[in-house]
C-alpha cells in the first residue's frame, strides 16, 4: 500500500506542476484548472490511504465512488479512441473548400496552435491549387485582430493568393467556426470539404461539420506540440461530451 501512496503523491505533484505549465502558456482557456482538480483528486486518494480512512466509509459509498471513477475512466478511454480515429487524417485531395478552425491570435501573429493549423492548410492548398480556404474566428478580448483576418494575413504572407481566401470573423467557438463558414459558401451534394485543425481536435471538428451538411467532409490534422498534447487530449474529452449532450 505504501507504493500505491507514493504513486498517488507523485501523480498529485505532477498534475500540479503541469497545471502551472499549462497556465503559463497563456492560451486564453482555463484548462489548467483540470490539472488542479486532478492534483486534488490524487491528494485525496493519498490521504484516504495514508490515514486508513477507507474502512470507515460506508460500503455503499465506497462502491458508488468506485463505480463513478470506473465509469469516468471508461468514458475517457472511449473518447480518446474516437480522437485517435482522426488523429493522423490528411484529408482527401480535390476538396472544393477547406475550413481552418480559428485559434488565438497574438500581437505578433498566430499562436503556436493556430500557426500549425494554417501551415497544414498551406500544405494542402499548395498541393490542391483549385481549393479555396475559409479562415474562421472572431476577435477575443485579448486579441488585437480577429482570428479570421489574422489567418488571412498569415496565409497571404506565405504565398496564398487573396482570391482563394474567404474570411469568417464572427464566430466564438468551434461550432460557430463551422456553421458560419458553411453560410459563406453554396453547398451542393457533389462538394468535398476539409476541416483543418490540430490532430486532437479533428474528430470533433468533423463530427460537428457532419451535423450541418451531407457533403463529403474529411479532416486534415495539424501538428500539436507534444508537451501540451496531454492537456489538449483531456480537454477535448470534455468538448466531445458537451457536443454530444
Amino acid at each position: 500500500m505504501r507504493k500505491l501512496r507514493l504513486v498517488y503523491a507523485l501523480l498529485a505533484i505532477i498534475s500540479l506542476l503541469y497545471s502551472v505549465a499549462v497556465y503559463m502558456v497563456g492560451s486564453g482557456t482555463f484548462s489548467f484548472i483540470i490539472w488542479i482538480f486532478a492534483a486534488m483528486f490524487f491528494s485525496f486518494l493519498y490521504l484516504m490511504d495514508k490515514k486508513s480512512l477507507w474502512p470507515k466509509v460506508p460500503k455503499a459509498l465506497r462502491y458508488a465512488f468506485r463505480f463513478i471513477v470506473a465509469t469516468g475512466l471508461a468514458i475517457f478511454i472511449l473518447c480518446q479512441g474516437c480522437i485517435l480515429t482522426q488523429f493522423f487524417s490528411k484529408g482527401d485531395d480535390g476538396a472544393d473548400y477547406i475550413i481552418v478552425l480559428g485559434a488565438q491570435m497574438r500581437d505578433w501573429g498566430p499562436s503556436v496552435v493556430y500557426k500549425a493549423r494554417l501551415d497544414a492548410a498551406i500544405e494542402y492548398l499548395n498541393n490542391n491549387p483549385d481549393t479555396k480556404v475559409i479562415v474562421t474566428g472572431g476577435q477575443g478580448a485579448n486579441e488585437s485582430v480577429s482570428e479570421g483576418e489574422g489567418g488571412k494575413k498569415y496565409l497571404m504572407e506565405q504565398g496564398i493568393t487573396e482570391d482563394r481566401i474567404i474570411v469568417e470573423s464572427e464566430s466564438i467557438d468551434t461550432n460557430q467556426n463551422i456553421s458560419n463558414a458553411f453560410e459563406l459558401i453554396e453547398l451542393n451534394s457533389d462538394m468535398k470539404v476539409g476541416i483543418v485543425t490540430n490532430n486532437f481536435h479533428v474528430f470533433r471538428g468533423v463530427m460537428i461539420a457532419k451535423r450541418y451538411t451531407d457533403v463529403d467532409v474529411t479532416g486534415i490534422a495539424a501538428f500539436t506540440e507534444y508537451q501540451y498534447l496531454l492537456n489538449n487530449m483531456v480537454r477535448e474529452t470534455f468538448g466531445i461530451l458537451k457536443d454530444i449532450f
